[in-house]
């Protein structure tokens, strides 16, 4: 009834889906995330709006609704349509984390590797032939503490380890990764338990303090500061893509996979700028 594909983000700059100015007591913007692993997510009906706006914008509002579904008009019962592309929310697979003597370790779990397996899993095909989805569980499980072969951790007392602001991380081994790098590139990187990635992301973010200045003055407008984190940038995020059957090819970037796009907000400061990728469509 329905073709799978997914789809890959890489953040070009940093990402802030989540609160706006004022939304979050005590003024700080919070990024959404997963309720399990705390990490970042980007909804799927942010990537669902913005690719309607982009849609509408070249091809008109009936060319939009016939994708996407047409949305509810006020008093007129019955009069939203259903969507023939349907998305589920991105969620992290590998953030990128200061480390010294790196400068950048990607960093992900297992919980995160299992939903990429999951969504790509199929499609992805390993170097003895075998599709990604054919690995065990337990398998990924067993991941947690491994680096990736172009990882360069600091040997102390004869022990490979990375340092994070937080303490030393212990490197038990180094393997080939390159089947859950989506881009096709292995980046510096390691896999950390599942109840260690939300205090490793939380230190990652991107956080900023902001200031609305008065028009008159230059000083800042009574309850006017507040903070907001985003998502930095280079992390990648997947998020899984219903087509139905029997349908026109879907193309929202015409010939092209892949295409820079904007999420999220604050566009104005320069957050939300991505690369979108679409596999299998």
């Amino acid at each position: 009834m329905y073709k799978k594909a997914y789809g890959i983000i890489e953040t070009l700059a940093p990402l802030h889906v989540g609160a706006t100015a004022g939304e979050e007591s005590g003024n700080l913007n919070l990024i959404f995330r997963d309720q399990f692993t705390q990490t970042g997510i980007i909804p799927g009906s942010s990537i669902r709006g913005r690719l309607r706006s982009e849609i509408r914008r070249s091809l008109g509002e009936t060319e939009a609704n016939k994708w996407y579904g047409q949305e509810a008009e006020s008093g007129k019962p019955d009069s939203t349509t259903e969507s023939v592309v349907k998305f589920e929310y991105a969620s992290l697979l590998w953030l990128p984390v200061f480390c010294p003597g790196q400068p950048i370790v990607w960093v992900t779990c297992p919980r995160l590797l299992k939903r990429y397996q999951r969504i790509a899993g199929e499609f992805v095909t390993l170097k003895d032939k075998t599709k990604l989805k054919d690995i065990k569980l337990s398998l990924i499980d067993n991941l947690k503490y491994t680096g990736s072969q172009t990882l360069k951790a600091l040997d102390v007392n004869g022990t490979p380890k990375l340092f994070f602001n937080f303490g030393f991380l212990t490197v038990e081994k180094t393997q080939d990764l390159s089947a859950w790098f989506p881009l096709g590139e292995e980046l510096p990187a390691v896999v950390v338990a599942d109840d260690e990635i939300a205090m490793i992301h939380d230190m990652a973010l991107y956080r900023q303090s902001r200031v609305a200045l008065d028009k008159e003055e230059k000083k800042a407008k009574k309850g006017a500061f507040f903070n907001t984190e985003a998502l930095p940038e280079g992390t990648i995020l997947v998020f899984p893509i219903a087509l139905k059957e029997n349908q026109e090819t879907w193309q929202p970037f015409g010939a092209s996979t892949g295409t820079d796009i904007y999420l999220g907000g604050l566009e104005s400061i320069g957050f939300g700028h991505c690369y979108l990728t679409l596999k299998e469509v």
